[in-house]
């Protein structure tokens, strides 16, 4: 059984970079853990915190909750950038 922890990083509602977390791990496995080999899935997963921590904070200064948006509402507004 997973821990607590480990669940709310499985939790597309709650972590919303799941998708590039398993792209990083996948391309490690693939490429016996030489981390050259995967620069560019580092970098989409870092760009991607980066991105959803910024909103979260923006959302926390304007009093919004939850500060992190649902995994829906973050669908819904990566469609509305195009």
């Amino acid at each position: 059984r997973m821990s607590r922890h480990a669940q709310q990083l499985r939790d597309h509602d709650i972590n919303p970079c799941v998708a590039e977390t398993d792209a990083s791990r996948k391309c490690m496995d693939d490429n016996n853990y030489n981390k050259d080999m995967c620069t560019a899935y580092f970098l989409k997963y870092k760009s991607c915190r980066k991105f959803w921590h910024d909103i979260m904070m923006q959302r926390k200064r304007n009093g919004v909750k939850p500060e992190m948006p649902s995994a829906e509402e973050r669908r819904k507004m990566l469609e509305s950038m195009g």
